[in-house]
This record gives C-alpha cells, structure tokens and sequence, in this order.
C-alpha cells in the first residue's frame, strides 16, 4: 500500500514535471519568446510561488476543518436524537408538570410543520428572557425518580461518547440531569420535606429543564432544516401536546 503510494507520487510530480517544460517548450518554440524573457518569467512565478503555497494551504486547511467539523456535528446531532428518544422528550413532559404557568410556557412550544427559522428564534428568545417558575411540592416525583434512575446506565454510555466534548451545551444538560437524579435517588422519600430543601429540588429541576428545553428546540430546528421525515414525527409527538398521536391525518 505504501509503495503504491509513493509510486503514484513520484509519477505525478513527473506527469505535472513534464506538462511544465512542455507549456514553456511551446512558449519558447511557437510564440517564439527569448529564453531571457522566459528566464524572468518563470523567476517572477518563483517569486509568487511561497504566497500562492499559502494561499492554497490556507483554503485547503479551511475546507478540511469545515467537513471535520460538519462530520462531527451530524454524530453529534445523532447523540442527541437518541438522548431525546430515550430519555429527553419524556422528561420534558414530566418536567412541565412542575413549571408555573406551563400553559403559557406551551403556547411558545408548539412546534409545528410550518415553523421556520423566525419561530425557532422567537421560542430560544423566550427561553432565554423568562424567568421559569418550579414548583415541586404539588407534583409527584417518584416515577420522575424511578424513570431518571433507571436511565442512568443510559446516560453514562452518552458521556463516554467523546464527541460530546464538542458539544459544551448538551454536556452541561447530562451533568444537570445526573444531578438530579443524584439528589432524588439520595432521598427515600419525598413526604414532609422542609420547605429549604423543596427548594434546593426546585432549583435542580428548572436547572435541568432550562438546559432540556433549549436543547430540545435547537435539536427540532436541526430536524427541520436535515430530516423532514425525522421532523414530521418529532412534530406529532411533541411532548408539550397533551395528548401527543403519532398518526396522520
């Protein structure tokens, strides 16, 4: 393998050799040019040469890096597609139980076939500029626990994945999930809880659906803009419907 290599190497550096003395041969013979005149030019493309090396390793860099970096991205983007079928949407849903207000939160939620990119940025905007509100001592929060802890093996296998060290944002919402689940499983059980350590839960909680749900427009505007077909789907199964229906009608 390597001596083909080094065999098509050499025979290119001959073939691009031998195109170079014959476009100069053509110059010299037939256009009749003075090899004084060739000498200057061929001296002058030297001269260039260095800056047109760096040019064109510069836009092969860029390109390299670019395709590395989409390639990346579509691993990444398929991490996080299995994080929201296992775990994400479901957990989006349980979670919004617990928000105040959460109708209000839905309206601004409710992807749909005809979003484009001005609705994708004007629910990521909402996100970012309202203070959520949770409140968890009115909800249940056992099968919130049994469900994250018996995700836990799950969500280890997607911090192995060392792609995700590309991905800062989607890091930071495994940790805050692990926290939480952390700090659910710690407690046997969740009956006469003083109103500080309701609290501290609260503030676990909309840590963690602060990260979900930003994660999961971006993640449906993804959808939207590479998989239609993945997107249809995502849509009829959108976990802020109350009664989500995969089927088409």
């Amino acid at each position: 393998m390597l001596r083909m290599f080094l065999l098509n190497k050499k025979l290119m550096v001959i073939a691009l050799f031998s195109i170079s003395v014959a476009l100069y041969g053509f110059d010299y013979i037939l256009l009749g040019e003075s090899a004084k005149e060739l000498a200057v030019w061929f001296l002058g493309n030297l001269a260039f040469l260095p800056i047109y090396v760096i040019i064109v390793t510069l836009m092969i860099e860029r390109v390299i890096k670019e395709r590395e970096r989409q390639s990346v991205m579509r691993k990444l983007n398929m991490v996080i597609g299995v994080f929201f079928s296992e775990v994400g949407n479901r957990l989006l849903k349980e979670l919004s139980t617990f928000v105040v207000s959460c109708d209000q939160l839905k309206v601004h939620l409710l992807i749909n076939g005809s979003w484009k990119e001005q609705e994708f940025s004007a629910a990521l905007n909402f996100l970012g500029s309202n203070d959520i509100v949770i409140e968890s001592s009115r909800c249940e929060k056992v099968g919130l626990k049994n469900f994250l802890v018996e995700k836990r093996g799950f969500l280890v296998s997607l911090l192995e994945n060392q792609n995700l060290l590309e991905h800062e944002e989607f890091t930071d919402l495994l940790w805050a999930v692990f926290h939480l689940v952390e700090e659910l499983e710690a407690r046997k059980t969740f009956e006469a809880m003083p109103q500080s350590d309701i609290d501290h839960i609260n503030g676990d909680i909309k840590r963690v659906y602060g990260h979900l749900s930003r994660e999961w427009v971006m993640y449906m505007r993804h959808l939207k803009q590479d998989y239609p077909y993945l997107f249809s789907l995502a849509v009829r199964l959108n976990p802020m419907i109350d009664a989500p229906d995969p089927a088409v009608y």
